[in-house]
């Protein structure tokens, strides 16, 4: 049983929230089978079958069908995601920004897979243990970066930007950074932590990306948990236990979105819910999880810091 989150606790990719990273592969990898239009990902099933899970390994690889496990929503909300991140990635480094950071990259691949241009750095931050054997696992695939891909092996919770810096990053040039599928694994003083960090390290034109979730209504985090705890339920049957209610910090927090406006970033987003119709997929029914409300959010640094 995965233990309620606490300061200091630790994790792998098999365990806790590194779980949750190897889970996303799963989904991509489920996603670039079906419909390669909107993500292609060849290394998620490969990355997934490492970490050693075998049910997750199974679904990875389409040796068992998602059917009851991994909702069909889960799976079109994860090409619309990482659809949102590419285009970000490479719009950035199209204007010119040469400079990338990947949060909590866990089992990212983008480092591999996207078209980066000439001259871009990209940045993987992770504790150890999970950028060192996405490394290793990669390059006995045979994979090779696609840009200058370098690593802060660093807890989130520890001097991470000091990690950054000591990996080449440089403050003075502008920077795209990416804050996916975080912030809802950190206690919202940690997030704010999070945000002013990146701003303070942030030139003028750097471009970040990360969602905003709504603070939630009352009920709304009691029927989330229910949810997390059904689905939870569905993997216990097959001998995997993520228990996904204890993994998330509850309550409210800033929002991302206008927190990071107020300290100098042009904002724009778009709903999962509006994300899924512009991309023809179906709608949400029965969101007890609040998906649909959830916004990704991108956007310029144009003011100093307040």
């Amino acid at each position: 049983m995965t233990s309620t989150r606490h300061d200091g606790d630790t994790w792998d990719l098999a365990s806790s929230v590194g779980a949750t990273a190897t889970m996303a592969a799963v989904a991509r990898a489920i996603a670039t089978r079906a419909d390669r239009r909107l993500i292609d990902d060849p290394f998620a099933a490969p990355l997934v079958r490492a970490v050693g899970i075998d049910l997750l390994t199974r679904l990875a690889t389409g040796d068992v069908p998602p059917d009851g496990l991994v909702e069909q929503v889960a799976i079109d909300v994860a090409k619309v995601r990482a659809r949102f991140y590419d285009e970000f990635f490479l719009e950035a480094t199209n204007t010119g920004i040469t400079q990338v950071v990947i949060l909590a990259s866990g089992l990212d691949s983008r480092a591999y897979r996207l078209p980066w241009p000439i001259g871009t750095v990209v940045y993987e931050l992770d504790q150890p243990r999970v950028v060192e054997f996405k490394t290793r696992t990669l390059a006995a695939l045979g994979a090779v970066p696609t840009a200058d891909r370098r690593v802060a092996a660093v807890d989130l919770r520890d001097d991470w930007p000091a990690a950054l810096r000591a990996a080449g990053f440089d403050p003075a040039r502008p920077t795209a950074w990416s804050a996916e599928g975080l912030l809802g694994y950190l206690p919202p003083e940690a997030q704010d932590r999070l945000l002013d960090t990146v701003t303070e390290l942030s030139a003028p034109e750097s471009r970040v990306a990360t969602e905003n979730r709504p603070n939630p209504k009352p009920g709304d985090e009691d029927r989330t948990k229910e949810a997390l705890n059904r689905i939870s339920e569905r993997w216990r049957a097959h001998s995997f236990d993520p228990d996904m209610a204890r993994l998330r910090y509850y309550g409210e927090r800033n929002e991302a979105a206008p927190y990071l406006a107020d300290r100098g970033w042009a904002l724009t987003g778009i709903s999962v819910r509006d994300l899924l119709a512009a991309h023809g997929l179906p709608p949400l029914r029965d969101d007890d999880l609040r998906m649909g409300d959830v916004r990704y959010v991108s956007g310029v640094r144009n003011k100093t810091t307040k």
